[in-house]
């Protein structure tokens, strides 16, 4: 008997390595993305879930413009939580599990070493709050949700995604010849998206329920990031450092919001491998995406 999945947000560069790695693993996949299901729409969910009749279910979909976020909150509260509630519903009806990817952003960037799932949230704005409720949905509507928090991903998909990567936005920077000014201030864990499917499926395949950290492994300023996609893409841009004080934005952002690992790795998961061996993965499957 098939496994049966279905990846919502399917277009997006972590939905396109998740239905990547499912497939590869034997599962048969629905890939949709929002013009195939919209699930701001809680009677076309449910409709597009039962007759597929999926064994799991990923909501890959996301509004993740953190900034837009603060002009239109209930815009992004509508994808980000009252969706959630949706899928939650639709999976309870067929009793599917529901993977949910969340943020780094659910925390405020006050701690001093990396979070763990047991660690109070603090959202610090619209996009962070509305991640948040949509957690909750989860957990309110189904006994045995997955719920991964994220940071900064990244990945190949990126290149033909609207709204790109920050590899991609570097690299176009890069070409516009002008000084290149990044914050050294905020720290995350950047995520490479082919890492965290597979890791995500090993949770999902070990029966893994609750919140689980699943971020790039090292704590890395944005500006240290940067200056990693260039040595690798072998480019030597004017890159200036900067700060939160010169580089205001309408939405606040934790400055520290490294995610600890350590909970997913003692299930057995294998660590995420270095930052730099990502980015160096990355420019070697960039080429061959179409």
């Amino acid at each position: 008997m098939s496994r049966r999945a279905v990846v919502f947000g399917a277009s997006g560069q972590l939905g396109v390595e998740l239905v990547r790695e499912l497939k590869s693993r034997d599962y048969e996949v629905a890939a949709w993305d929002r013009a195939h299901a919209d699930i701001t729409d809680g009677g076309a969910v449910e409709r597009a879930l039962a007759n597929f009749d999926a064994q799991a279910v990923f909501n890959c979909a996301a509004y993740n413009q953190v900034d837009v976020a603060e002009k239109e909150p209930q815009a992004a509260f509508q994808v980000n939580a009252m969706a959630v509630r949706n899928l939650a519903l639709a999976c309870r009806q067929i009793d599917a599990r529901l993977v949910h990817f969340s943020t780094d952003y659910v925390f405020d960037g006050t701690a001093s070493r990396p979070y763990v799932e047991e660690d109070a949230t603090h959202p610090l704005g619209a996009y962070a709050v509305s991640k948040l409720a949509g957690e909750l949905f989860a957990q309110a509507y189904l006994d045995r949700p997955l719920i991964v928090r994220t940071s900064g991903v990244f990945g190949p998909g990126g290149l033909v995604t609207a709204r790109g990567n920050f590899v991609e936005l570097m690299l176009r920077m890069a070409g516009s010849g002008r000084p290149i000014r990044v914050v050294e201030d905020h720290v995350a864990s950047p995520t490479f998206a082919p890492y965290l499917a597979a890791r995500t499926v090993d949770l999902v395949e070990r029966n893994a329920a609750g919140i689980f950290h699943a971020g790039g492994g090292e704590p890395t300023s944005w500006f240290d990031f940067a200056k990693m996609i260039f040595e690798v893409a072998g480019l030597k841009p004017e890159l200036q450092r900067t700060n939160e004080r010169e580089y205001r934005t309408p939405a606040r952002r934790p400055k520290y919001s490294t995610l600890s690992n350590a909970k997913m790795e003692k299930s057995g998961i294998a660590p995420m491998p270095p930052l730099r061996e990502a980015v160096e993965t990355y420019f070697k499957l960039r080429g061959s995406v179409k």
